[in-house]
């Protein structure tokens, strides 16, 4: 079995990833833990917005097998359509949000993933989860 080799993630998607995370760590600076998610989304938003970020909300994506669309997903956020952000209020990131944003990525065809737990003390690094293919 080969193993597929990614190349580095170009430095324009890593820029705006840096930028995210500045986001989110505003978010979560001026919130704290307690929120439920739509709130934390919210707030994220304003905040991409504020700092002249292009993103869109709740980006449906098809799901595809064997060139035959068999399902849709909605992205939390996808920012500058290279990006995708998935917030969690969660009390700890576990394999299964890892999955999702991989299966995110594979279906947008993108390579960079962020999932963000709110429901942590400090965001960074314990509710920050990086996912590049």
């Amino acid at each position: 079995m080969t193993e597929t080799v990614f190349e580095p993630i170009p430095a324009e998607v890593e820029w705006v990833g840096r930028r995210v995370i500045g986001c989110a760590i505003a978010v979560h600076r001026a919130l704290g833990p307690g929120y439920k998610e739509p709130i934390y989304v919210e707030a994220l938003c304003l905040e991409l917005d504020a700092r002249g970020l292009r993103f869109e909300r709740e980006k449906p994506i098809t799901v595809q097998y064997n060139g035959t669309i068999v399902g849709t997903h909605r992205l939390d956020l996808l920012v500058e359509r290279v990006l995708v952000v998935e917030c969690k209020v969660a009390e700890a990131l576990q394999n299964v949000h890892t999955r999702q944003v991989t299966s995110y990525l594979k279906a947008t065809k993108l390579r960079l993933g962020f999932i963000f737990n709110f429901n942590v003390d400090v965001l960074m690094p314990g509710g920050f989860k990086r996912i590049a293919l």
